[in-house]
């Protein structure tokens, strides 16, 4: 029932959810834009839809598994200082501008006054103080009010850049694209990615990490630009954003590294701190002169008068479960803002979004960036290697297609002899961004009833992602390219059936196009393909190739009328058949009906020749098929 067909449909989406989380071992940028806020909606709204398909299911139906849960990361589509209010938590910036000459100065820029910038606090406070700031402040107000500052002394630091993508680049080629790479810059360090940038894209996906040493406070500033790469003369700059790292390091929201929503000793999330969740907690509590943490039995830990609850037990790449405290460390982390007087929302896993600007176009947004920025102190252990997000490596396949047969193809042509209509019927393929690549079966000459017999094979093979359902293509935009570009396009297998003429362009009658990730099943039989299979393909079932695997069926071709009405101008029987590289490579096939696994030649009725090619074959047809009792009555006097 369509019921069921339904259900079973949501498991086989989960089951692939499931495959696909358990074969990424790392990052990717695919999974950083895929998180966040808005994907959470996204998967509240699939989740809902798949319980009514549950809900609507057998009562009796068995439970599912449950669906292994994939960890997420904040994507904010603004800089990370807008959420926490510049890291001014404490450190705040104060510019010192160069006094005013004479006349000159008085027309001057602000901006170009500055000759510096200074750094700290300042707090009023009178004395003495009040029995509620001094049980607000946690310490001994007599000793002053900043007595929780760290110290300033110079610290060497490992910062660690991951730039997953720009968006909506300015173009900066007279093409309309541009050729950008990425430029990172901190104090006296410069690391140029100019050897890979990438050709004519405007929403380039870098997934590139880079590492960079730094001494604060004399090096606090990171600039991250994103260049033109120029073939002759100099790389233009299209946009640069730049980070205030010094206040992020000392802020209380702990800008260093965020914290991720699970702790996990390998896998794609693995831990990047050197410090564990427990380490952290006792340096925040230690710090903020707060009770705790305190573990107990149950699974429960106490900091100040809030009691956490959490998992106690972790399993490591051998599968093998043991005690430990990080899950219940890593509850209170994510929930610090809870805590009495020193709380606060520390910052999480995420990715940022910060806009491009370029100095010679100020206040004009040159487009974005989707970064985040880690950074660890020299003196402390040192970190783990960078996470690998570089973009996905797609998939090789191979598109399998045969041909079997076509029926109540419209009949275009008339007989130049007895007036019959007929058509010579043969069919096109093709898979989207792939039309030079098109292939054509033979032709089925003088179909009088619109029946068609090929036994023919395309092959098309081709590149996929399969986390964005979306085929790869790298091709050249013109012969004076320098590069291939790279397109991503949806896996749309396009079948066309057209009339052969051989002194004229041969005539279209109609098309299917089919999305290979859902696409209505084929009907069992050409009675049952009908018109409706495209009007109502929102409400009928469908099916996915790369699920599916295999499938066989007939599928209407269609065509518009003079009313721009959608007709009915054939139906075709096609088996649809897809391998990975490596399958194709054990099993090879031709082309057509060529080795190797040949397929059969049709079954064609004697009729199906092209007359002037067998003009002996067309006289004894016209004869025999037409004129045979005519010449049997004339004959018959003369023989009596």
């Amino acid at each position: 029932t369509l019921r069921a067909q339904e259900a079973a449909q949501a498991e086989a989406e989960e089951r692939e959810d499931l495959e696909i989380a358990a074969e990424t071992a790392d990052i990717k940028p695919d999974d950083l834009l895929l998180k966040g806020s808005k994907t959470k909606e996204k998967s509240k709204e699939k989740k809902s839809s798949k319980d009514k398909k549950k809900s609507q299911a057998a009562d009796g139906a068995e439970k599912q598994p449950v669906k292994a849960k994939v960890d997420e990361l904040m994507v904010y589509n603004k800089e990370l200082e807008s959420e926490y209010g510049n890291f001014e938590d404490w450190l705040h910036t104060f510019n010192l501008y160069r006094g005013k000459a004479g006349d000159d100065d008085e027309h001057a820029l602000d901006d170009d006054r500055i000759v510096g910038r200074f750094k700290g606090s300042l707090c009023m406070y009178k004395l003495p103080l009040s029995e509620e700031i001094t049980r607000e402040a946690g310490f001994d107000p007599n000793m002053g009010m900043f007595q929780s500052i760290p110290h300033n002394d110079p610290i060497n630091v490992l910062v660690r850049v991951y730039v997953v993508r720009a968006t909506d680049l300015h173009p900066a080629d007279i093409n309309g694209k541009a050729d950008p790479y990425v430029v990172i810059k901190l104090g006296k360090s410069e690391i140029k990615d100019k050897e890979n940038y990438i050709s004519k894209q405007l929403n380039p996906v870098f997934g590139k990490s880079f590492d960079i040493e730094a001494t604060f406070p004399m090096e606090s500033m990171l600039t991250v630009s994103v260049y033109d790469w120029d073939l002759v003369g100099t790389d233009d700059l299209i946009g640069e954003t730049k980070i205030d790292l010094e206040n992020r390091f000392y802020s209380k929201y702990r800008a260093t590294c965020g914290i991720s929503s699970n702790y996990s000793l390998h896998g794609y999330n693995v831990w990047r701190d050197p410090m564990k969740p427990s380490q952290i907690l006792a340096k925040l509590c230690k710090d903020g002169k707060i009770d705790g943490p305190h573990y107990g039995p149950g699974g429960k830990v106490k900091v100040a008068s809030r009691i956490f609850l959490g998992p106690t037990e972790i399993e490591d790449e051998n599968g093998l479960k043991k005690q430990t405290e990080e899950h219940l460390a890593l509850t209170v982390l994510n929930h610090w803002e809870e805590i009495p007087r020193v709380g606060c929302k520390l910052v999480p896993e995420h990715v940022e979004t910060r806009p491009l600007l370029n100095p010679d176009k100020p206040g004009i947004e040159q487009g974005r960036i989707e970064m985040w920025v880690d950074m660890f102190p020299m003196d402390m252990p040192a970190p783990g290697p960078a996470i690998d997000i570089s973009p996905r490596k797609p998939k090789r396949y191979e598109l399998r297609v045969i041909i079997w047969n076509t029926d109540e193809v419209i009949l275009e042509d008339d007989d130049y002899f007895t007036g019959e209509k007929s058509s010579d019927i043969f069919v096109r393929g093709w898979l989207k961004g792939q039309q030079e690549d098109k292939q054509d079966t033979d032709v089925h000459y003088h179909s009088l009833t619109g029946e068609g017999n090929f036994n023919w094979r395309f092959v098309f093979p081709f590149d996929y992602l399969m986390a964005e359902e979306k085929i790869v293509i790298s091709k050249k935009e013109s012969m004076f390219s320098w590069d291939e570009t790279e397109y991503k396009i949806p896996p749309r297998l396009t079948l066309q059936v057209w009339d052969a003429d051989h002194f004229s362009a041969d005539d279209f009658l109609g098309a299917i196009e089919l999305d290979l990730n859902r696409f209505p099943r084929g009907a069992k039989t050409a009675k049952q393909c009908s018109l409706d299979m495209i009007r109502n393909e929102q409400e009928l079932p469908t099916i996915s190739i790369f699920k599916q695997k295999r499938v066989k069926g007939w599928w209407p071709f269609v065509a518009r009328d003079e009313n721009d009405e959608m007709e009915l101008t054939g139906k075709v029987e096609a088996e649809l058949h897809l391998v990975t590289a490596e399958e194709a490579e054990k099993s090879p096939v031709g082309l057509g009906r060529n080795e190797p696994d040949p397929l059969e030649k049709p079954n064609r009725p004697d009729t199906t020749f092209l007359w002037f090619l067998s003009p002996l074959k067309a006289i004894r047809y016209l004869v025999c098929n037409r004129y045979k009792w005519l010449i049997i009555k004339i004959a018959w006097p003369c023989c009596c």
